[in-house]
C-alpha cells in the first residue's frame, strides 16, 4: 500500500517544492493539495467537519501551479489535486491545466475530483449547487474527450463545442479518482467514468460501503478491481492504516497541517515512519 500527504498549499506554510523534495527523499507516493478558489462571506452550507472554517481555506494557492512547482523539484512523487473542484473552472482551460501539469511532471498527474460542498462559491462561479454533479459529469468527460482525441468535440447541456485541437496531451493516461463520502449516487459516477474512489476519513466508513461500490460496478459490467481505493485525510495511526490496508486499499494520504514549515516536516517525518 502507497502512502501519500495532502496539504492546503497557502501563502503561510511550507512552499510546495519543498514540501515535494522533502516527501519524495522520504519515500512518499504522492503529493496532493486541496483547493478553494475563494470563500464567499456569506454560508448556506455549514463546513462539513463542524465548527468555523479554517483560515486555511480563505488562503489556498492555486493547486495547479502548487502542483507544477513541486513538479520541477521531483522525478518521482505523483502528483495529485485532492480535490480539484471541477465546476469552478471551464472544461477546456481544466483539460490544458491538467495535461501541462502531466507533462512537466512526465506523466505523473492524478486528476483527484470533487463536486464541493461550498454552495456560495459554486453559485459565483455560476453552477446551481442542485446540480453540481450532472455539471461536474459533463466537464470530467469533456476534459477525457480533450486529452484523448487529436480533433476533441462535446455536446452537452453544460459543456459545448465543435470539433478543436488542444494540446499539450498528458503524457500517461492521468486516473481520474473522485472524491466523496460514497453512495449510490457518487458510485454511478465512479463506476461510469473513474478510475478510483477517494473518501475521506471520518466523515463515514467507507469500508461500510466498499461492497455496494463494488457491485455496482459488477451490475455495469465492470470489474471491481479496475477502480482502486484511496483513503483522504487517514490519521498517522497504525491500526487505522493497517485496517485500509489489509482492506485492500492501494493508497492510504495523510493530512499534513497547513503551518509552519518546520511543523509541516515533523508531521512529515512521522508519517515516514508508516513507509514501507
Amino acid at each position: 500500500m502507497d502512502i501519500g500527504a495532502l496539504i492546503f498549499p497557502t501563502d503561510k506554510t511550507i512552499r510546495p517544492d519543498r514540501l515535494g523534495t522533502a516527501l519524495e527523499e522520504r519515500g512518499y507516493d504522492s503529493l496532493w493539495v486541496a483547493e478553494h478558489t475563494h470563500i464567499p462571506l456569506t454560508r448556506k452550507t455549514p463546513y462539513p467537519a463542524g465548527g468555523e472554517l479554517p483560515d486555511f481555506y480563505k488562503r489556498t494557492m492555486d493547486p495547479f501551479v502548487a502542483l507544477s512547482v513541486a513538479a520541477t523539484a521531483t522525478s518521482t512523487l505523483k502528483l495529485g489535486t485532492g480535490i480539484c473542484l471541477v465546476n469552478q473552472h471551464h472544461a477546456i482551460n481544466l483539460a490544458k491545466q491538467c495535461a501541462s501539469v502531466d507533462l512537466v511532471s512526465n506523466g505523473r498527474f492524478l486528476f483527484g475530483v470533487g463536486v464541493g460542498w461550498n454552495e456560495d462559491e459554486m453559485e459565483h462561479h455560476g453552477v446551481d449547487p442542485s446540480k453540481r454533479r450532472s455539471t461536474a459529469r459533463e466537464r470530467i468527460l469533456a476534459v477525457k474527450e480533450l486529452w484523448s482525441r487529436e480533433e476533441a468535440e462535446f455536446h452537452g447541456d453544460y459543456v459545448d463545442f465543435s470539433p478543436s485541437l488542444s494540446y499539450p496531451k498528458p503524457v500517461s493516461n492521468p486516473p481520474v479518482i473522485m472524491g466523496g463520502s460514497g453512495g449510490p449516487v457518487t458510485f454511478k459516477h465512479v463506476v461510469e467514468y473513474c478510475d478510483g474512489w477517494m473518501p475521506i476519513h471520518g466523515r463515514a466508513d467507507p469500508l461500510e460501503k466498499i461492497d455496494l461500490l463494488h457491485q455496482m460496478a459488477k451490475d455495469a459490467g465492470r470489474d471491481p478491481a479496475s477502480i482502486e481505493l484511496t483513503i483522504y485525510g487517514c490519521p498517522m495511526d497504525a491500526d487505522i492504516v493497517e485496517r485500509y490496508r489489509a482492506a485492500g486499499a492501494q493508497r492510504v494520504v495523510f493530512w499534513l497541517p497547513a503551518s509552519a514549515e518546520s511543523e509541516v516536516l515533523e508531521a512529515v517525518e512521522r508519517g515516514a515512519a508508516f513507509i514501507g
